[in-house]
């Protein structure tokens, strides 16, 4: 196996080690931190991306072998019309028959792969669909333990694009309103001072009277 199936071979691995992960019955508590770390830690965010472009090379892969296993049926199907090269073909037979073997072989590694990949982004999203339920449900009943931080990072759950997207605007807002309050803060004292002058000012012109 070349290094690069090699890799594709770790990837399922990997692949089916999360998804024994995502299925194994936890605390609810348990989950909904994992899935909400998950959602906003940035080292996921772009491990995320890096993983869609993985999954673009082992497409192309998939591909490729899909296109190699038609080619050796093409051979086959060929060898076995020229009936009169028996003692000749026999060789040659077992290496396409190998060369068939390797083509089905990695052309079913990279098809599980891209398949459990998107059997493990569904069911991502049906288990970020099932706690959003579930908290739901809690704050209904009126339980204490529900809502609060944890349950308002689960609703931004799923899309850390999203939630780095609001918190920028939430920033850009924060600058905002920092700058309107100094700003009130030298309007404020600068009304002040002219409040003092106009005072001082009507106390100079107010007439003295006669003792």
């Amino acid at each position: 196996m070349t290094l690069y199936y090699s890799l594709v071979f770790l990837l399922l691995v990997a692949e089916m080690a999360l998804f024994m992960i995502l299925i194994i019955p936890l605390p609810f508590n348990i989950r909904r931190k994992m899935f909400t770390f998950i959602s906003e830690s940035p080292i996921v965010a772009k491990l995320q991306y890096g993983m869609k472009i993985t999954f673009i090379f082992i497409l192309i892969l998939f591909i490729d072998s899909v296109n190699r296993v038609y080619r050796v049926q093409v051979e086959l199907a060929e060898s076995k019309d020229m009936g009169g090269r028996t003692a000749v073909l026999g060789h040659e037979r077992m290496e396409v028959q190998a060369r068939k073997f390797y083509s089905q072989r990695n052309m079913y590694l990279c098809g599980f792969t891209l398949f459990l990949s998107l059997i493990l982004n569904r069911t991502y999203t049906l288990i970020l669909d099932v706690l959003r339920l579930e908290e739901k449900v809690k704050r209904y009943e009126g339980s204490p333990k529900a809502g609060g931080k944890q349950g308002e990072k689960l609703e931004n759950a799923g899309n850390a694009g999203e939630i780095g997207r609001l918190r920028e605007e939430l920033a850009a807002k924060e600058r905002d309103i920092e700058a309107l309050r100094k700003q009130s803060e030298g309007l404020s004292k600068e009304y002040g001072s002219l409040s003092d002058k106009y005072e001082a000012t009507l106390k100079d012109n107010t007439p003295k009277k006669d003792r």
